[in-house]
């Protein structure tokens, strides 16, 4: 299978996101599929057209994105996408959007079509902590993960597509709050290759 896997440049201050760090990580092929990586920006404009022309010159079999969630504790499979984009914080455009839809025709909301529980159950059976998100927020993240499944929906219904936060790596936590919880770049990439080879 193709899969294209994206990550997202820092943002919020931040000089490291460890969700491309991580899929950079991967390698080119897991098993029988074929591995291709897409740094995204973290802006609500420009990002899902960007994510839509990959799309249309790959034609991949399975999308799966990955972001930044500071302050989980382990690696989430995000469950469903909401038409919203709000955010608490500006984009790497300034931008700071509020009570505006995805797409104006799109569904209130969007379920993954990836197999969650089969990834998480062999993610954790191979000791790298991780559970189902019922939210994947309202920023640029949950935007990615609507747009992934808009453009199954509307253009490639046989593409499987979804969503995996993932927590700081320990280099983050310079200045943070005492306990923020963090998880080695290397367990992050082994869990999403583990995810991957679950598919």
């Amino acid at each position: 299978m193709k899969i294209l896997t994206t990550g997202f440049a820092p943002f919020g201050g931040e000089t490291i996101n460890p969700s491309y760090e991580a899929v950079r990580l991967l390698p080119e092929t897991i098993g029988e599929h074929r591995i291709t990586k897409l740094e995204l920006p973290v802006t609500f404009e420009g990002t899902p057209a960007l994510l839509a022309e990959k799309v249309r010159a790959l034609n991949p079999d399975v999308l799966i994105s990955v972001g930044q969630a500071g302050g989980r504790p382990n690696i989430t499979l995000e469950r469903v996408a909401i038409n919203l984009m709000d955010a608490r914080i500006p984009d790497n455009d300034g931008y700071s959007p509020e009570d505006i839809p995805v797409e104006k025709d799109g569904e209130t909301a969007y379920f993954t079509t990836l197999p969650v529980k089969k990834m998480m159950e062999a993610m954790n059976e191979a000791g790298i902590s991780t559970s189902l998100s019922y939210s994947a927020g309202s920023y640029v993240c949950n935007t990615v993960m609507y747009a992934g499944l808009y453009l199954a929906t509307h253009e490639f219904p046989g593409m499987r597509s979804g969503f995996i936060h993932v927590p700081f790596i320990p280099e983050q936590l310079e200045g943070k709050k005492e306990g923020t919880p963090a998880m080695e770049l290397s367990m992050i990439a082994k869990g999403l290759e583990i995810a991957i080879k679950a598919l």
